[in-house]
């Protein structure tokens, strides 16, 4: 028996055939262009595996509509990439296969992938933030997947400026929210230079583990976690996880109880494999 994923990212797509254990068998991947481009090699890759093929899960970029009594269920709404805005994702996959279906958002996959195989693995309350392009946070409360009227944009809680800091914030929307401060554009927007070419003990760094550090306080206050598993290109630099610890635990000053931070704030355990492991996940819950 197999199930189907895609990890519907806003640079690059991933898609693969999965089994009951949400094993991957086989995976492709390829840059997000047009909606019609990509599709094409999204069907392009099940048409191949249809024999067998019982459900496909979907981690979708977003905002996307998550709630399935709104007429736009399934769509992906506001976003930067304008030839996706308001575009039926669902309907379409729909329309060429007649197969149960999950939807949900890539860093909501991630979350699930995590859960179940991975870093979180058996815990029914945890998050997964991803800290890259953009910062995205999924999160699973009593086991289930934390939505209401839309999923969580947990990425966009704003942060108080370090005092050493003066960097303004380039998101267009909230400027000093945690994505407008922390994710990979801030590094730039700073110095000039992608974040890979500048070096471990940069000051910057600091600043972005302090914002990480306050968010996290912000979602353990909140949702007290079991665990807190954080990804992306931002946590490939070396010492940013210990750097976050640090901040975290001081910002926190003993307030609440926590794990301990070995144990509660903590890398992925699937690596780049968390998205699609969550999206043949939820693909087997619904098939």
């Amino acid at each position: 028996m197999k199930v189907g994923a895609i990890e519907a990212g806003g640079t690059k797509f991933v898609c693969a055939i999965g089994n009951e254990q949400n094993e991957i068998i086989e995976r492709v991947s390829f840059p997000t262009t047009t909606p019609e481009e990509t599709l094409a090699q999204v069907f392009a890759f099940f048409d191949q595996h249809l024999d067998g093929l019982k459900a496909i899960g979907i981690g979708s970029f977003g905002p996307i509509e998550v709630r399935q009594d709104s007429p736009q269920y399934g769509q992906i709404l506001s976003t930067p990439k304008l030839a996706w805005k308001n575009f039926d994702f669902l309907a379409a996959v729909k329309a060429r296969y007649d197969l149960p279906m999950a939807w949900t958002t890539d860093v909501n996959a991630a979350a699930v992938g995590e859960a179940s195989v991975g870093a979180a693995k058996g815990l029914d309350n945890m998050l997964y933030v991803t800290v890259g392009t953009g910062v995205g946070v999924g999160a699973l409360v009593n086991g289930k997947l934390l939505e209401g009227l839309g999923h969580p944009e947990m990425g966009h809680v704003i942060v108080h400026p370090h005092p050493a800091d003066n960097y303004a914030g380039f998101c267009p929307y909230h400027g000093n929210c945690l994505e407008g401060m922390a994710a990979g554009p801030s590094i730039d927007g700073r110095l000039g230079v992608s974040g890979k070419d500048v070096a471990p003990d940069d000051a910057v760094w600091t600043y972005v583990a302090n914002y990480l550090g306050q968010a996290l306080v912000d979602y353990t206050l909140i949702l007290r976690p079991e665990r807190i598993v954080i990804g992306g290109g931002n946590m490939k630099v070396p010492g940013m996880l210990d750097k976050i610890k640090d901040q975290f635990d001081q910002l926190m000053a003993d307030y609440v109880d926590y794990p301990d931070l070995a144990d509660y704030i903590v890398l992925p355990g699937l690596g780049d494999n968390a998205g699609i492991t969550g999206a043949l996940t939820l693909a087997n819950q619904v098939k």
